[in-house]
């Protein structure tokens, strides 16, 4: 971008412009007067200022009128853009002058970096704060949680449920469905049990992630009795679709899956009794009280109230949705 300075030295200032403005609107110096704070002779002068300035007259005034000048009709639209933009000059430089700057480090797990809830959120928090800087870091299933008690990130959009350490702001609730190998006699279904996958091999999860968090996601123990058996590790949903697809094991995921995670030899199946799956925003208990931490709290909290649960659908095999 290039600024060439034009060489007038006594252009409008942003007040005088805004008393055309108003003036023009009503017409009327006392109202307009009224409207700016200001007494109709302080009102008369920044105008006279003007029109001196511009070298044209913009308003024509009688003792008991005033109306709008073909000058000052041509100029109008332009001292419009002019002071809207002074204003959004000043609000942008206002949100720099108050907000916080730095870096904070959020950490995503899977999809929920493009989760509607993860995009409200951070763009909330841009708004408020546009000198902070946003590093967004995909991470694998064994650092969501850990990667907060070492300090490398400052906050996560999770899954829970989240050990003890951790707080979380609820974002979203959603069914869970099962990810099976396309060629697993369940996969034609519409809908299954916990009881039919018994026998099914369960994905592992890393050994640093919480117990309750494994057991919550391979839904263990079994409403059967049955005990749970597990396979393949693994630690990012790359190496667990393909463990899923060559037919090494099961997992449960969030219905969103479906959408975000389509792959060559794997299907997604409601199942009928199994407990819903939640979205959060998590971050350690010992971060709550740094700014950016509060920072990325409150633009959740109010960008992202706790919603609705939604709705759970019925697809079959292939994805399609179902009445």
């Amino acid at each position: 971008m290039t600024y060439v300075e034009e060489d007038w030295p006594s252009a409008p200032t942003i007040h005088q412009l805004r008393a055309f403005l108003v003036l023009a609107e009503e017409l009327h110096f006392g109202r307009a007067a009224t409207r700016l704070y200001m007494s109709q002779p302080a009102l008369s002068r920044q105008l006279g200022a003007l029109e001196r300035r511009l070298g044209v007259e913009v308003i024509a005034r009688t003792s008991r009128s005033a109306a709008i000048t073909p000058a000052g009709s041509a100029l109008l639209p332009d001292a419009l853009a002019v002071v809207r933009a002074a204003t959004r000059l000043r609000r942008i430089a206002d949100n720099y002058s108050r907000g916080l700057t730095g870096k904070l480090i959020i950490g995503t797990v899977g999809a929920e970096a493009a989760m509607e809830h993860t995009t409200v959120v951070l763009e909330a928090l841009r708004q408020r704060h546009p000198a902070l800087e946003l590093d967004i870091r995909l991470l694998d299933l064994g650092a969501q949680f850990r990667s907060l008690t070492t300090g490398e990130v400052d906050a996560v959009f999770c899954r829970p449920p989240a050990p003890d350490e951790v707080k979380t702001h609820h974002l979203q609730t959603e069914p869970r469905v099962v990810c099976l190998p396309a060629g697993d006699p369940l996969a034609g279904r519409d809908r299954v049990t916990l009881a039919e996958l018994d026998d099914r091999v369960m994905i592992s999860f890393p050994p640093e992630s919480p117990q309750a968090w494994r057991d919550f996601w391979a839904a263990d123990p079994r409403p059967s009795g049955v005990p749970v058996t597990y396979g393949p590790m693994v630690r990012d949903m790359e190496a667990l679709f393909a463990e899923i697809a060559r037919g090494g094991a099961i997992s449960f995921q969030p219905a969103a899956a479906r959408q975000f995670f389509p792959r060559p030899g794997v299907a997604y199946v409601a199942v009928s009794d199994l407990p819903p799956c939640t979205s959060a925003l998590a971050w350690h208990i010992t971060a709550e009280n740094r700014p950016v931490v509060k920072a990325i709290r409150q633009a959740a909290e109010d960008a992202w109230p706790i919603r609705a649960s939604l709705p759970t659908v019925s697809h079959n095999a292939t994805g399609r949705q179902r009445p």
